[in-house]
């Protein structure tokens, strides 16, 4: 009983999750079309920019939606 009270309240752990990572969802999908306009050979480029981005001191965090983009249209 006490389960349903809080689930109705906060939701449940299914729909916190769902919460939590839809924006990253909506700018995976805002990508899309960017990367749809990219060759294969310049989607292949994306590891090494991605790389070049890292060592210059972007976080994994920072280039997450551009790298899930990337694989998607792979």
């Amino acid at each position: 009983m006490i389960k349903k009270v809080v689930d109705s309240l906060f939701g449940t752990k299914h729909e916190r999750d769902i919460k939590k990572l839809q924006p990253y969802v909506d700018r995976i999908n805002e990508l899309e079309p960017s990367m749809q306009a990219l060759s294969n050979e310049e989607l292949a480029a994306q590891t090494d920019r991605f790389k070049a981005r890292l060592a210059d001191g972007e976080t994994l965090d920072d280039i997450l939606c551009e790298a899930f983009a990337t694989v998607r249209e792979v």
